[in-house]
């Protein structure tokens, strides 16, 4: 017999209470960047400063130091972020039901990335759910934790995304390889992203009520839309760029000597499809201002992630002739000051939101996360309560 699903009258309201981050070390400047992660071959980057320009990243952090010694796990760093947020819910560990992690790559290929922050946050038995993607996968996190608080399942609930992206950017990743060229030059697909990722964590509480004092987030909505189907990878570690669309090529096959020789170990983008991935995602977000999901006149803030200045102006560049377009002033973003930190962007951008003293009660929130990882984007609508 089929199961008959919970009615939205049977399904209690989610309310965020808490946000939290955690950046680890001091600010690192532009001129400073190529240095901190390592110079291939010891030699500058061919397009390091261009895609320093076309970023716009002002000042980033990193978990690991020059010279290679890790300050922070991914782990760490998420339970950080997890704490922070607690404490401005009012709350510690120990109330803590149900921890859904996110992130590009834990710690670990096995076990889940959960089960790290766990570990690392000290609670007691609770329950947990690993999320991977990239940076979608905030809001992939988000939504099972939000289900697990309108069902009745948890009455505290923590996501949280996290990401050490720098380690996969020091020069042994690519010296030796093929993605280095004769005269030690950098394949431009392995080369950029070395550019525009950043380390850190972000982190939201979840709960059936609001605060009692303070602001908070009532979730009114999330809304998740993979167009896999449609694009081969344009973001991905393990395969080559030649190979990414056929699953039997992954590294794990061939072993991880012969992989890291070809330059399937690394992290990739191919940059010429990431320009159609973009309309797509475009595509998603117009189709829901003519279904009436999202009314732009409605929205008092937008909180839109994008890895790159030159990304925001290409997107208000298409939407501007729509009906779907938000105007800019409406716009937050703090992309400048902690770079693109993927999965954890959407929480460290919320929780900086929240404490700028922007938002006030009646107010709608929305907030976008596209993927480039395989065109995925996550759509949530918040009220200010």
């Amino acid at each position: 017999m089929p199961i008959e699903p919970m009615t939205s009258a049977q399904l209690r309201d989610a309310y965020i209470t808490g946000c939290g981050s955690f950046l680890p070390g001091a600010p690192v400047g532009v001129e400073a960047m190529e240095d901190h992660i390592g110079r291939i071959g010891g030699r500058s980057s061919a397009i390091g400063r261009r895609a320093l320009r076309w970023n716009g990243v002002e000042t980033r952090h990193y978990a690991m130091a020059p010279d290679g010694t890790v300050l922070h796990s991914n782990g760490s760093m998420a339970a950080q972020a997890a704490r922070a947020a607690l404490d401005d819910a009012g709350l510690s560990v120990g109330n803590l039901d149900h921890l859904a992690t996110a992130t590009t790559q834990g710690d670990y290929l096995v076990p889940g990335h959960a089960s790290a922050v766990h570990a690392e946050l000290g609670a007691g038995p609770i329950e947990i759910a690993s999320y991977q993607s990239v940076c979608a996968s905030a809001l992939m996190a988000m939504k099972g934790a939000w289900l697990q608080v309108r069902a009745g399942e948890a009455e505290v609930a923590v996501t949280t995304g996290s990401e050490f992206s720098s380690r996969w950017f020091r020069p042994e990743f690519y010296e030796g390889t093929a993605l280095v060229d004769a005269k030690g030059r950098a394949r431009m697909e392995a080369d950029f992203l070395r550019f525009t990722l950043s380390d850190g964590a972000g982190a939201v509480v979840l709960e059936p009520r609001p605060k009692p004092d303070g602001l908070s987030l009532k979730v009114e909505w999330i809304d998740l839309t993979s167009l896999a189907h449609a694009f081969d990878p344009c973001m991905w570690a393990g395969s080559t760029f030649a190979d990414r669309a056929d699953m039997k090529s992954a590294w794990s096959h061939v072993g991880p000597a012969a992989a890291h020789a070809s330059g399937a170990v690394a992290l990739l983008q191919d940059f010429d499809l990431l320009k159609i991935v973009i309309r797509a995602w475009i595509g998603v977000w117009m189709k829901k201002v003519d279904d009436g999901r999202i009314v732009p006149d409605d929205v008092d803030h937008l909180l839109c992630h994008y890895s790159a200045k030159s990304l925001r102006e290409e997107i208000v560049s298409i939407l501007r002739s729509t009906r779907a377009m938000i105007p800019e002033e409406k716009w937050f973003s703090n992309l400048a000051t902690v770079g693109n930190v993927g999965s954890a962007s959407i929480w460290v951008m919320l929780d900086e939101f929240m404490k700028s003293g922007r938002a006030k009660r009646g107010e709608k929130v929305l907030l976008i996360v596209p993927e480039s990882g395989r065109a995925m984007v996550g759509f949530m609508m918040l009220e200010v309560v």
